[in-house]
């Protein structure tokens, strides 16, 4: 009797352990930026230039430079001394609630192409925004967006230049642009999470003082 029990167990765990499913990989996860969207894509921008908005991006869930994001009728848009009309400086609280191995974000910025000289021009190496990642507890990790890096100004015409850091993720038109002969384009930043296992709370997209830059995410990918 005993032995029969004891096989009864053995044939139990090893079946519980080929039916006990794997762990679920929780895959990627299009972070919400609705409820904290500062202006509309089809929208003219703050500038008060006559059609200069990001109407043409196509939107819902897309997939950009490979990865996979949701792009909703509003976005993320910080401030400039440039700007005709007010932008936040900071976007505070976007709610993450996982543990994750990467961020993708999708983003640019306005301004930064004009001439050396000019108050618009933006120094290649100038940090012109900064995501700040806080995870559960005290811990947090910042994301430098750095010019000619991360992003440059979204106008832009077969001279320009290009970035290190990033990849351009999307190209398109607005009806400004075209009237200066030139498109706009969006760049897709990879951020390694030092603290892969560990959960984030939430984020806040900040904007750096003393530059004319006027930074903008249209979406965030937690992978």
């Amino acid at each position: 009797m005993i032995r029969v029990s004891f096989i009864v167990s053995i044939a139990w765990m090893v079946g519980f352990a080929f039916a006990a499913p794997a762990p679920k990989d929780p895959g990627r996860a299009c972070l919400d930026l609705q409820p904290y969207g500062t202006h509309k894509l089809a929208e003219d921008s703050a500038s008060g230039l006559a059609g200069n908005n990001l109407a043409a991006l196509p939107t819902g869930d897309r997939e950009f430079a490979g990865v996979k994001f949701q792009v909703g009728e509003k976005y993320l848009q910080l401030g400039s001394p440039h700007f005709r009309s007010e932008r936040p400086e900071k976007i505070e609280g976007i709610k993450v609630g996982r543990a994750f191995k990467k961020l993708h974000i999708l983003h640019s910025t306005g301004y930064g192409s004009s001439p050396e000289g000019s108050v618009r021009h933006i120094t290649d190496g100038t940090v012109v925004a900064e995501y700040r990642v806080k995870y559960e507890g005290a811990d947090t990790a910042t994301i430098e967006v750095v010019y000619g890096k991360h992003v440059r100004d979204y106008w832009f015409d077969k001279d320009a230049p290009g970035v290190t850091g990033s990849k351009v993720a999307w190209e398109g038109d607005s009806d400004a642009a075209k009237r200066a002969g030139k498109q706009v384009r969006l760049f897709l930043t990879t951020w390694d999470n030092p603290k892969p296992g560990k959960r984030v709370v939430e984020i806040d997209y900040v904007r750096a003082k003393d530059t004319p830059a006027a930074p903008f995410c249209v979406a965030l990918t937690a992978e």
